[in-house]
């Protein structure tokens, strides 16, 4: 069995999909940040069978909504003294700004300087879409 230390103060991002955690990893960063990180790949998991889990012994800032466009199924438990003291359930935000880019060449973000706004449609799909044109995106395309 793996073991990895209990964190002091510091973020636990578990229940990520198996697979995912690379891309969650990526977006955070965590490869240039100078504290300790623990990324567990396939652990096992009575409720999803596989999953990815990040361990950062240090709070960082973190956008929830990227995160749970990324996969909403994670929990973000804070750890505070060795101590669970909240953990978060992250789900698929209603609106995102600047994160998924519109690609219908008629919309006004193709020709204006104006935010990439888009909002869910179709929380089973995970689709979003354009506040201009209507245009639809997956959850999958974040940038």
């Amino acid at each position: 069995m793996l073991n990895v230390d209990q964190i002091k103060n510091g973020i636990v991002i578990d229940h990520i999909r198996a697979g995912q955690g690379i891309r969650i990893f990526n977006w955070l960063g965590l490869d240039k940040t100078p504290h300790n990180v623990a990324f567990v790949v396939n652990a096992s998991s009575e409720r999803m069978g596989r999953k990815d889990i990040i361990k950062i012994d240090n709070t960082i800032k973190i956008n929830f909504d990227i995160l749970g466009l990324i996969d909403p199924n994670i929990t973000v438990n804070i750890i505070e003294n060795e101590k669970i003291t909240g953990k978060i359930k992250l789900q698929l935000p209603q609106r995102v700004e600047d994160v998924l880019v519109c690609k219908n060449p008629r919309c006004v973000t193709s020709t204006e300087k104006v935010s990439h706004i888009f909002h869910l449609s179709d929380p089973k799909q995970k689709t979003y879409r354009c506040e201009y044109c209507d245009e639809t995106r997956s959850a999958s395309d974040f940038r």
